[in-house]
C-alpha cells in the first residue's frame, strides 16, 4: 500500500490548509468544545475591537486576536493533517476499483456496479475480480498488491478457508467461478476506502471520557475567570476583557484539546502502515491492553493446507483396500487436504478412479460430526477424526482393530501430524496421516508476545496429542484440542469473566463466532468472507503474529494521548506563572515577586502566554501523528518515565518558550 513520504509534504500540507479553514465553520468546530471555546473567545476580542471599547493599545489587541485565530487554525490543520494522510493511502485503494466489469456465466460482460448479492461471475487469467465474493468453482492465482502491497501471489480456491476474493485484485493464472457475496458500495474494499479516510472514525470510550474531562475543566475555569472582575473592583481596579480572555484561554486545555482528534486519526493510520484494518478505534485501544491471545491453528500458526502423507493401514488391511476406500471418500472434497488425498493414492498406489459411483450421496463435514464420507451401492465409506469414526462405528470400535487404530494414531499425533481415520461398511481400515506446516518464525514470534504479558492458546480441532506437538513447536503457552466453534466461545467468555482482555486470530467461517466475541478480533485477509465481517481488525498479510504490532501500536496510541495530555496540563501549570502577576501586579505590587521569568512588562508576559500557546501545538503535531515510542516495559517503569518525560518537561518548556518569545517581542517593539 503506498504511503506519503514525508509528514509535511506539499501534497498534504497544502490541501490541510485549506481543510483547517473550512472547520472553522461552527457546525464543525463544536465538536470540540476547547477550540470552540477559544474561537468564541477570539471572535469576542475581534468585536470589542471594531468597538473600539478595550482600554488598551491598538497592536497589542491585534496581536492577541491574530495568535488566538492561530491558535484555533493549529488544532483545525492538526485533524485535517491526519486526515490527509489518510487520504493519500486510501488513493490507491480507490485506483484499484476503478472501472470494474464482471463476466456472467452465460459470456455477457456487464459494470460491476450492477452485480447484486448471490450473482455469479467468472473470472479468467488477467481479470480483476469484480466484487467481494467466495470462490464456488476452481483454484486460481490471484495477485492481492492493490491491498496488501505484497507483489507475491496468493491461491483461491472453492472450500476451505481461502475461498475469498476482495474486488480490485487481479487472476494471474487459471479461472475460478465466484459468487458476489456484498452489494454495490459496500464491500470490503469501499470499507477501508471509508475507513482509511477518516470518514468513519468514531471517538472510542477513552477519547469521549477526556473530551468530557477537557469540557469539565473548561467550564470550571470558564466560572474562575468570570469571578475575577468582582475581585478587581474590591481591590479598586479593572481588568480589561482582552487580559481575562488571555488568561482564560491559557487556563483550559487547549493543547492536548487541538490534538485529541489528530492523535485517534494517526493511531488508525499507522495501523493500516502495517497493512492491519480497525474497523474502529475501540479496537486499537483494546489491543494495547489485552491479556490473551487466542490463535486458530490451521492458516494461522500454520500453512493451513495440510497433506496426505501417509497411509497406514490396521492389521489384516492391505494399504491399496485403505487408498481405495480414502480416494472415494475424498473425490468430492474440494478441501486442499481432500485433493491432497486423492493425489497419494494415485501416485502412491497407482489408483485411477476418476468420480464417484452413479447415484452415489456425498457425506459432507461438519464441525459438529466431523466425518465426511460418500454412500452408494457398493457401500459406505467414511473418513473422519479418529474418536468421531469410533463414536459412528460403535461394533467397530468394540473390536481389537480400534485398539490398534488408536495406537497409529497416537504415533501419527505424536509426530505433531493429524491422523484422519477411514473405515468402510462399519470396517475400520487404516489411518490416513495430514502433515501441518508451522509457519516460519512463530516461535520467536510468540516468546516475543510472552515478554509482553500475553498468553498465547492455540486453538484446534485437532486430537489432544497432535495439539501438544504442534504447539510445543510453534512455542504456545497452552492449547485448546477438538475445539468446536462453541468450546472457542465458552474459554473467550471464561477468560473475559475473570477480567482478561482476550484477542482472536482466525481465517476460518467456523471462528467467525469467536472474533465476534473477542475484545479484538482479527481476521486473515486470506480466511473466509464470513471471518473478515465477524472481526473487528483484517491483517492483510495474514500473519497472526502481527498481533505484536497490533499491540504495540495500541500501547502507542494509549502512551502518545497520555503522554500529551501530561505534557498540557503541566503546560498550563507553568503558563499561570506568566499570566497571573501581569494581571495583577498593578493592584497588588507583590505579586511581582512571582514573575519568576523576569518578564518585561505585563503585555509582553500576556502576549508571550498566548504565542506560546499557539506555537505548541504546530511544534507537537509530529509526535501526535508519529506517536510517543512504546519499548515494553512494566507499568510502573513506563508511567515514571512518561511523567519524567512529558511531566516534567511539560513544566520546564513553558518557561524556556515563554520567555525567549518576551525577549523577542520586547526586542522587537510589539508591545
Amino acid at each position: 500500500m503506498t504511503t506519503p513520504s514525508s509528514m509535511f509534504s506539499a501534497r498534504l500540507v497544502v490541501p490541510a490548509i485549506g481543510d483547517a479553514f473550512r472547520k472553522l465553520a461552527p457546525r464543525a468546530l463544536v465538536k470540540n468544545p476547547v477550540l470552540f471555546t477559544t474561537a468564541v473567545v477570539a471572535l469576542l476580542l475581534s468585536v470589542l475591537l471594531v468597538a473600539g471599547r478595550e482600554p488598551l493599545p491598538l497592536g497589542f489587541q491585534l496581536q492577541l486576536i491574530a495568535w488566538l485565530w492561530l491558535t484555533v487554525l493549529f488544532g483545525t490543520f492538526a485533524e485535517a493533517l491526519a486526515e490527509g494522510r489518510g487520504r493519500a493511502q486510501a488513493a490507491s485503494l480507490r485506483a484499484a476499483k476503478s472501472e470494474l466489469t464482471a463476466r456472467l456465466p452465460d459470456g455477457r460482460v456487464v459494470p460491476a456496479s450492477q452485480l447484486r448479492k448471490g450473482a455469479e461471475v467468472v473470472v479468467r487469467t488477467g481479470d480483476l475480480i469484480p466484487a467481494d465474493g467466495e470462490v464456488i468453482a476452481g483454484v486460481a492465482s490471484v495477485n492481492e498488491a492493490a491491498i496488501t502491497g505484497e507483489s507475491a501471489p496468493v491461491i483461491r480456491e472453492a472450500g476451505g478457508d481461502r475461498s475469498a476474493v476482495t474486488a480490485g485484485t487481479r487472476v494471474i493464472s487459471d479461472e475460478i467461478r465466484v459468487r458476489v457475496t456484498q452489494e454495490p458500495g459496500q464491500g470490503f474494499l469501499d470499507r477501508m476506502i471509508a475507513l482509511v479516510e477518516g470518514a468513519e472514525r468514531q471517538k472510542t470510550p477513552n477519547e469521549i471520557a477526556l473530551t468530557i474531562l477537557l469540557v469539565g475543566l473548561t467550564i470550571v475555569f470558564l466560572i474562575a475567570v468570570a469571578t475575577i472582575p468582582a475581585f478587581a473592583r474590591f481591590a479598586g481596579g479593572a481588568i480589561p476583557v482582552a487580559v481575562l480572555a488571555a488568561l482564560l484561554i491559557t487556563l483550559i486545555p487547549t493543547t492536548i484539546a487541538a490534538l485529541l482528534s489528530a492523535i485517534g486519526i494517526a493511531g488508525m493510520d499507522r495501523l493500516v502502515r502495517f497493512n492491519v484494518l480497525a474497523k474502529s478505534g475501540r479496537a486499537v485501544e483494546a489491543a494495547g491492553d489485552i491479556d490473551v491471545l487466542l490463535l486458530d491453528k490451521t492458516g494461522t500458526i500454520t500453512v493451513g493446507d495440510r497433506q496426505a502423507a501417509e497411509f497406514r493401514p490396521v492389521a489384516g488391511v492391505e494399504a491399496r483396500m485403505l487408498a481405495e476406500a480414502a480416494l472415494l471418500a475424498s473425490l468430492a472434497d474440494e478441501t486442499p487436504e481432500g485433493r491432497s488425498v486423492v493425489v497419494l493414492a494415485r501416485e502412491a498406489h497407482g489408483l485411477s478412479l476418476e468420480g464417484l459411483p452413479a447415484g452415489a450421496e456425498v457425506i459432507p463435514f461438519t464441525a459438529q460430526t466431523r466425518i465426511s464420507g460418500v454412500r452408494s451401492a457398493a457401500g459406505l465409506v467414511q473418513k473422519g477424526a479418529v474418536d468421531a469414526i469410533l463414536r459412528a462405528n460403535p461394533q467397530a470400535a468394540a473390536a481389537p482393530q480400534a485398539a490398534e487404530l488408536r495406537r497409529i494414531s497416537e504415533e501419527i499425533a505424536r509426530c505433531g501430524q493429524t491422523p484422519l481415520a477411514v473405515a468402510r461398511d462399519g470396517r475400520l481400515l487404516g489411518i490416513v496421516a495430514l502433515k501441518d506446516v508451522v509457519k516460519a518464525g512463530v516461535r520467536d514470534r510468540f516468546a516475543q508476545l510472552r515478554r509482553m504479558g500475553i498468553r498465547t492458546v492455540m486453538i484446534t480441532g485437532d486430537n489432544p496429542l497432535t495439539a501438544a506437538a504442534i504447539a510445543a513447536e510453534a512455542g504456545v503457552d497452552d492449547f485448546l484440542a477438538e475445539a468446536t466453534p462453541e468450546d472457542k466461545l465458552a474459554l473467550i467468555r471464561r477468560e473475559q469473566q475473570g477480567g482478561r482482555l482476550v484477542a482472536m486470530c482466525g481465517d476460518g467461517t467456523n471462528d467467525a463466532p469467536a472474533l465476534a466475541q473477542a475484545d479484538v478480533g482479527v481476521a486473515m485477509n486470506t480466511g473466509t468472507q464470513a471471518a473478515r465481517e465477524a472481526g473487528n481488525m483484517v491483517d492483510l498479510d495474514s500473519d497472526p503474529t502481527k498481533l505484536i504490532e497490533i499491540v504495540g501500536l495500541g500501547k502507542q496510541l494509549l502512551m502518545t494521548r497520555g503522554a500529551l495530555t501530561t505534557f498540557s496540563v503541566a503546560n498550563d501549570v507553568a503558563k499561570y506563572f506568566a499570566i497571573i502577576p501581569a494581571m495583577f501586579v498593578a493592584l497588588y505590587p507583590g505579586l511581582g515577586v512571582l514573575n519568576v521569568m523576569g518578564l518585561a512588562s505585563p503585555e509582553s508576559a500576556i502576549l508571550s502566554a498566548i504565542v506560546f500557546n499557539a506555537l505548541i501545538i504546530p511544534a507537537l503535531v509530529p509526535l501526535a501523528l508519529r506517536g510517543v515510542t512504546y519499548r515494553p516495559m512494566a507499568a510502573g517503569p513506563l508511567l515514571a518515565r512518561n511523567l519524567a518525560v512529558y511531566g516534567l518537561g511539560g513544566l520546564i518548556a513553558p518557561f524556556v518558550g515563554i520567555k525567549l518569545i518576551d525577549l523577542a517581542v520586547t526586542g522587537l517593539h510589539l508591545v
